[in-house]
């Protein structure tokens, strides 16, 4: 029984390293990138700012979706270089 359940949990954790690796094919933040946590300051500083949603990353830069004190949704893309919006 204990062989089986250490068979089934390897067997979960290589699984699961072949969806990682789906990644791998996906762009990565220049080396000259800002930290991801420079531009979510800088989103928190934004007037009305209540809540970050979520912060997706693809090769036109870092875009936060973050909500407002009227809920209103806010999405904008940051240049992941110089932290500005675009």
């Amino acid at each position: 029984m204990r062989n089986l359940v250490l068979a089934t949990g390897l067997a979960l954790l290589l699984a699961g390293a072949t969806a990682f690796a789906a990644d791998d094919d996906r762009p990565l933040p220049p080396q000259n990138a800002q930290k991801l946590s420079a531009i979510i300051a800088k989103v928190e500083q934004r007037d009305g700012f209540r809540y970050v949603k979520e912060v997706d990353w693809d090769k036109d830069g870092y875009t936060v979706t973050y909500y407002t004190a009227d809920k209103a949704k806010v999405e904008i893309t940051f240049d992941p270089v110089t932290a500005e919006p675009k």
